[in-house]
């Protein structure tokens, strides 16, 4: 593992950066987006642009990278991220930063992609797990650490955008002088979601609904909070707060859900996040109470992600694992997607308190068809089930299958063990 870190410090290094201005960028946008003028609706769509441009993305880098190389994706792609990032504050419309936000998802996107096959070159079959736990760290990392970040005085209103810029374009630095040779790209061609379905239906219908979860958490915390009435410093601990939550618990919930019937896991963890979600509704004016809901939830429905992926390796063979990833991601965006719109609408119903109704719906939604599918066939045996790998919603696909990889590595290993004892 030393070895791994003396070899990719320069890339986690970028990556933390790139973290930290893509948690800037977002939570800008829901904050400068009030003072605009723009309503909820239309908030609304800005943050639903980016999971349109993210999931579009992740199915083309893979083409542009065998075209032109992953060098070339990489300095283009942040280039342009960089000069989206200023735009913003010099182009405050709807329809700007809707098509400002789908430029960045497409490009953060890429990015991820691109850095992510560096990353997962530099790893050995020895230690591609544990690097794969500690890219996941470095990503929370560079997220609360954006938040911090908004705090910074703004008399201008252009330096918060300013920032988040600087830190991308420096962070393709470290990556780019640090990296040697360019690895092979190869992505596994995903599986039918009518046969994905058919295998994990819970996966498929799970995966969804979490992925309007996150991309509430993700696009519209910031929304939540400025027609809340939070200040500045509450706002950013306020999100924060999911991502604390979503590091605290993933690897308890990971260890337990490789001891049990996972859909019964799945089922508490989404009342659970449920229940956070309801003690937000209920907050009122008490800040802290606020915090307390936006730990769990975080806490509670990222791990969901990783359980769910597991899941449906359950009822898989291992040379289908990898191809499984891609048709979860993508139901994953799909969801993502409507997520922002769905809240939005909810918070010009009734008010900000639409966006923990929203919340509680989907987990509690989840809950259910988690107990309906304990009724339709017998749970798989915990000796037979796929090892849990960490990872976030945000992850893009590459290191999703990675994290497929592991854990048929790790089952397998199991496997040996077993049979030779």
């Amino acid at each position: 593992m030393v070895e791994f870190f003396k070899g990719a410090w320069a890339l986690l290094l970028g990556m933390l950066l790139l973290m930290v201005g893509n948690g800037m960028h977002g939570t800008l946008l829901g904050i400068r987006g009030e003072s605009a003028g723009f309503s909820t609706f239309e908030m609304s769509m800005v943050m639903s642009a980016y999971f349109v441009g993210f999931l579009g993305g992740s199915r083309m880098t893979p083409e542009m990278i065998r075209r032109v190389g992953h060098v070339r994706v990489f300095a283009a792609l942040g280039s342009m991220i960089s000069a989206v990032l200023i735009l913003f504050p010099t182009l405050e419309h709807p329809i700007a930063w809707i098509l400002g936000r789908v430029i960045m998802g497409f490009c953060f996107s890429g990015v991820y992609v691109t850095a992510e096959s560096w990353l997962n070159n530099a790893a050995s079959n020895e230690t591609r797990g544990k690097a794969l736990s500690l890219y996941m760290i470095v990503q929370m990392i560079g997220i609360v650490t954006a938040q911090g970040l908004m705090t910074v005085p703004d008399a201008t209103g252009f330096l918060l955008f300013v920032i988040p810029s600087v830190l991308v374009s420096i962070s393709f630095a470290p990556i780019l002088l640090s990296i040697s040779p360019t690895p092979a790209f190869e992505t596994t061609k995903p599986m039918s979601l009518k046969e994905l379905f058919h295998n994990s239906p819970l996966g498929v219908v799970g995966m969804f609904l979490l992925g309007g979860v996150f991309s509430a958490q993700f696009g519209m915390s910031a929304v939540f909070a400025t027609r809340a009435g939070l200040t500045l410093t509450e706002l950013s601990v306020f999100i924060a707060a999911f991502y604390v939550g979503a590091t605290i618990f993933q690897y308890p919930l990971g260890w337990l859900s490789d001891r049990m019937d996972r859909r019964r896991l799945i089922m508490f963890v989404s009342v659970v996040g449920a229940a956070g979600g309801a003690i937000g509704f209920v907050a009122g004016d008490s800040y802290y109470l606020l915090l307390i809901a936006a730990l769990i939830i975080g806490g509670f429905s990222n791990p969901l992600y990783s359980m769910l992926i597991a899941h449906a390796n359950d009822f898989l063979d291992y040379e289908d694992m990898a191809a499984a990833s891609g048709g979860l991601v993508f139901v994953n965006g799909v969801g993502a997607i409507a997520g922002p719109m769905i809240t939005g609408t909810a918070m010009d119903l009734v008010g900000p308190s639409g966006f923990f109704i929203y919340l509680v719906f989907l987990l509690a939604a989840l809950a259910v068809y988690a107990l309906y599918r304990t009724t339709r066939r017998p749970a798989a045996a915990v000796e037979d089930t796929a090892s849990f790998t960490a990872v976030m919603p945000h992850a893009s696909p590459l290191v999703v299958e990675v994290a497929q990889e592991v854990a048929i590595e790790t089952a397998m290993e199991e496997e040996q063990e077993a049979t030779a004892g």
